[in-house]
């Protein structure tokens, strides 16, 4: 497989994954990932704390739809837009700039720096609004 439909195969399994086992997609990580989420401050280093982000995260959230905007990949980098929507049900979002009970859409913009076929960096853009 080439370098570019490696990175978009990785990243999809993992946009499809994360949320139904966040354990799963921990091997499509490196070892020395990084993690940042910059409109929440914050910046996670293990696979431990990735998946207790996730688990947390998607333990927040219910009626969730996701809608794709756009995909794309070069030998090093893949660009993911969509859109979520979801009712934030619990605490799990940490510095979550809306309160429990919010119907919220989410636009989301991943930036992974891959290596190899896998993450070595993923950061996530988040735009909140709440909608309803």
């Amino acid at each position: 497989m080439d370098p570019i439909a490696a990175n978009l195969a990785t990243v999809d399994a993992h946009i499809k994954g994360e949320a139904q086992d966040p354990a799963s997609v921990l091997g499509l990580y490196t070892e020395d990932v990084v993690l940042e989420m910059p409109s929440r401050g914050l910046t996670l280093t293990s696979h431990a704390a990735i998946e207790a982000n996730y688990r947390r995260m998607f333990a927040a959230m219910a009626e969730v739809e996701i809608e794709p905007i756009q995909r794309f990949a070069t030998r090093d980098r893949v660009v993911d837009e969509c859109l979520v929507r979801f009712r934030l049900v619990a605490e799990g979002f940490e510095n979550a700039p809306l309160p429990v009970g919010s119907r919220v859409e989410l636009r989301l913009l991943h930036v992974f720096a891959m290596r190899a076929g896998r993450i070595a960096r993923e950061t996530v853009y988040e735009g909140w609004r709440r909608i309803g």
